[in-house]
Parts: structure tokens; C-alpha cells; sequence
């Protein structure tokens, strides 16, 4: 396997190792939606979706963003991605601030970073072959030929589980867990430092789910990727992240610990998050 592997480092909201600047670090982040107007001449209403939100994320570590529905955590999963601008504050890779960047740098710091979503079914086009979804990123990004796509889309597909002839098989020939595989596959294909895992279980069978969880630590202790894992189940992110922020109505209530946050919780709001959580 020549994926690079890479070393962890200290808690995620802190600096690694050595005064090393962290791998991510949103700074008092923001973001309004303007809305609809009312009629013709009423000025256009807005809704704050975030509102002074900060963290920071050491490599090779996990941070959970929960919350009900509403509670903005997709949308600062858009702004990590840079997929949308913050109204105010920054989001800083490596240092880098991506809203700084014209449109080919910014490509190019996009293979640090790849998203895992919610369906995988619905994230993968049907009408395409496990090679053509699993490698598309190194062609988009990296222009790779045709040959280095094959080559490392064998590699991560056997890092997942999977084996090198299922390349010419279609979505629809796979089971929900193997679809998810599928994805987080052509998430790794770039070699990332960051995984965005928006909901990544919530629509498989539990079952299914313990073993996509165990497979993303696996790949996170091999690999040194760090995870911004976004999810309603605390149970799930009380399994894989070392830390955890609780978002309600865009603004960050609590974070911490998530041995001692689902325990201990001090805001009512985290409180009433865990009273309403299935028990397992």
C-alpha cells in the first residue's frame, strides 16, 4: 500500500505535538442567509445559521459537531469545505485561508480536504463504474492519466475492504455498507488530511454501522486522518471523536470531552439531547 500514512497529534482544540500550528481551525465563524423577500418593497429578512463559532482541529484527531436539526451543523460543514463563504470570521488549513485563495489554489487545497455524506446511495452516480466514482478526484484535481487512477483506485478500494474487481461493478450491485466503503474510498483517493463525515451511518442498519465506524478508525490510525464528524447519534460520536462541540441555534453551548460531556453535561440543552437519544 503507498497510501502515506501519518502521525497523530494531541487532543483535537489544541496544538500538535511540538507548537505545530493545528490541522484546522474555524475562527468566529458566522453565516446569514438572506431570505425571501415578504412583497415587492419590504427589505429582504435574514436568518443567522452560525454565529461566532470556533474550534481547532489537531491532525489526526476527531471533533463531533452535534445538534438538533436547524442547529447549523451542516452549514459549518459547507464553510470547512469552502463550499460557501463565511459572512464573517475564517476557516484556516494548514494555516491557509481558503476563502483567500483564487480558484487554483484553492482547487489544490481541496485534495487535503474530502467530504463522506449522509446516503450513499445517493452520492454515487448509478450510471457510473466504482472506477469512474472512486477516481474522479485525482482526475478533476490532480489531472492524473488514466493508469495512476486505476492504480490508486485498487489501493484505496482494498484499504476499505474491498477488492480490485469490484472497479467495473455499479452502486446498485452493493449493499448499503459497501456503498459507504464506496465513498469513502473515493474520499481517500487523494491522500487527504481532513475527512468532513457529515451523518456518514445514520442511514445504514446498525449493524452496518459498527462496521463503518470501526473501519474509519482503522483508516484514521493508518492513515493519521483527522475526522470533523457531524452527526444527531451521541452514541456515535461519543465512539469516535476525542472531542466534542454542541451547537443550538448556530452557537456553540458546550464542548468538551466526551467521556465527561455525555456524563456530566452542564448546559440544559446538551441535557435535553441526551435525555431524547434512543438508549442502546
Amino acid at each position: 500500500m503507498s497510501l502515506d500514512g501519518r502521525t497523530g497529534a494531541t487532543a483535537a482544540g489544541g496544538a500538535s505535538s511540538g507548537g505545530a500550528a493545528p490541522l484546522l481551525v474555524g475562527e468566529h465563524l458566522g453565516k446569514r442567509y438572506r431570505l425571501p423577500r415578504q412583497h415587492l418593497f419590504a427589505a429582504a429578512p435574514e436568518v443567522q445559521a452560525l454565529d461566532d463559532v470556533s474550534f481547532t482541529l489537531a491532525a489526526g484527531r476527531s471533533l463531533g459537531i452535534v445538534g438538533e436539526s436547524g442547529s447549523g451543523k451542516s452549514t459549518l460543514a459547507r464553510l470547512v469545505m469552502a463550499l460557501e463563504a463565511p459572512s464573517t470570521g475564517r476557516v484556516l488549513l494548514e494555516g491557509t485561508d481558503l476563502q483567500a485563495l483564487d480558484a487554483a489554489a484553492l482547487r489544490a487545497e481541496r485534495a487535503k480536504l474530502q467530504m463522506v455524506f449522509q446516503d450513499p446511495y445517493g452520492s454515487l452516480d448509478p450510471r457510473r463504474t466504482v472506477l469512474q466514482t472512486v477516481s474522479e478526484p485525482l482526475a478533476v484535481l490532480h489531472g492524473a492519466a488514466a493508469a495512476e487512477r486505476r492504480e490508486r483506485a485498487v489501493e484505496v478500494l482494498e484499504a476499505v475492504g474491498l477488492r480490485a474487481s469490484d472497479l467495473g461493478k455499479y452502486p446498485h450491485e452493493f449493499s448499503g455498507g459497501q456503498r459507504q466503503r464506496i465513498a469513502i474510498a473515493r474520499a481517500l483517493i487523494t491522500r487527504p488530511r481532513l475527512i468532513v463525515a457529515d451523518e456518514p451511518v445514520s442511514a445504514l442498519d446498525v449493524s452496518v454501522q459498527a462496521q463503518v465506524l470501526n473501519l474509519m478508525q482503522d483508516l484514521q490510525e493508518r492513515f493519521g486522518l483527522a475526522y470533523l464528524f457531524i452527526s444527531h447519534d451521541l452514541a456515535v460520536v461519543d465512539l469516535v471523536c476525542d472531542e466534542v462541540l454542541v451547537l443550538e441555534q448556530g452557537r456553540v453551548v458546550e464542548r468538551g470531552d466526551p467521556d465527561r460531556l455525555f456524563r456530566a453535561p452542564e448546559h440544559p440543552y446538551t441535557q435535553r439531547l441526551l435525555a431524547a437519544a434512543p438508549q442502546r
